[in-house]
């Protein structure tokens, strides 16, 4: 509206019904910031200046409302956390190795305008050892209310070393529930899982005093083994103790292990082989001597055990559902 005042020149009133209008097409919510919001709901009155700035002073007020909401109106992104072992870490691509964990690839499952999968897994560990290390405390920091946490521990809480080894019903309990208190005590939700298996079909499992050392193997290092057609379980109580862990603390829970069981049992004793570091000399090129690895996987194996895995999360915790994607592309390295 344009008034005139006394002198002659021209001033005018900026109605908040105006910002309104501009509101209700671009969105609003209460995370709109205070400035914007008394925009919104008050009238602005210019006095005394001529309607060719006065005009300006509009445009300019307008392009800054609009720019605030539309920044304010941005999905905020919920982080799934994972903590764990080798199955499921990050891995050191620099030398083209096909070792993967089903961390890298659970990223492919999520919508990424909205989840973000932060893989903090690393090879090794254990949860006695993420702990002592500091890891486990990083991710507390990082954490914000509403984010999820994955714990998944066992293949190294079974190994004999001082720095890793934990007991199922004590010290391995002890440390499963510390991550899902602190979670909660940090806003998160927190979601166990027991240990992936590993590919073993031998009718007597060889000793395995470190999964780690696998990688230091050729394909003729591998003992002569018979298999069967029955997939053995090597976790014991180890795989036990999440689910305990879980329904004593009213936690969610994915059984990884009867779902990993599923996929390699389904696939047989060759069929198998292709999730896992197994490769033939010569066939992969940073492994010219090859492997014989059942614990550790490739790609495609990481590929399939994290699809599963997603789908496994998005049936115990339905919120997730919707933002569930396939993975067609999938962008894993």
């Amino acid at each position: 509206m344009a008034l005139s005042n006394k002198n002659g020149r021209k001033s005018c009133a900026v109605d908040a019904k105006i910002a309104k209008i501009v509101v209700s097409e671009f969105g609003f919510s209460e995370k709109t910031p205070t400035f914007a919001r008394r925009i919104i709901n008050s009238q602005f009155t210019i006095i005394n200046y001529p309607l060719s700035i006065m005009k300006k002073i509009f445009i300019a007020l307008m392009a800054i409302l609009i720019v605030v909401v539309l920044t304010a109106s941005k999905p905020a992104r919920t982080t799934i956390f994972i903590i764990g072992d080798s199955t499921a870490a990050q891995k050191d691509l620099s030398k083209g190795s096909p070792e993967r964990g089903w961390g890298m690839a659970l990223q492919c499952f999520f919508d990424t305008v909205f989840i973000h999968v932060d893989n903090h897994a690393v090879n090794g560990r254990s949860s006695k050892s993420f702990i002592d290390e500091g890891r486990w405390d990083r991710v507390l920091l990082l954490m914000r209310p509403g984010d999820y946490v994955i714990i998944q521990f066992g293949h190294n809480d079974e190994k004999p070393k001082a720095d890793r080894h934990t007991d199922p019903g004590s010290t391995f309990d002890y440390n499963l529930a510390r991550f899902v208190r602190e979670t909660r005590e940090h806003g998160g939700i927190p979601v166990l899982m027991n240990a992936v298996v590993r590919r073993n079909f031998m009718v007597a499992a060889p000793a395995n005093a470190d999964d780690e050392a696998l990688r230091n193997t050729t394909f003729k290092d591998a003992p002569v083994m018979v298999e069967g057609d029955t997939l053995v379980d090597t976790h014991g109580l180890y795989a036990v103790a999440p689910r305990d862990v879980a329904k004593r603390m009213n936690c969610h829970f994915v059984d990884a292990n009867r779902i990993t069981h599923d996929l390699e049992q389904s696939l047989g004793v060759e069929g198998s082989k292709k999730l896992h570091m197994w490769y033939a000399p010569g066939e992969h090129p940073a492994l010219p001597q090859g492997r014989q690895d059942n614990t550790h996987y490739n790609a495609y194996g990481a590929h399939q055990v994290a699809r599963r895995l997603a789908e496994a999360l998005t049936v115990e915790i339905p919120l997730l559902q919707k933002y569930r994607t396939d993975d067609n592309p999938c962008l894993m390295p």
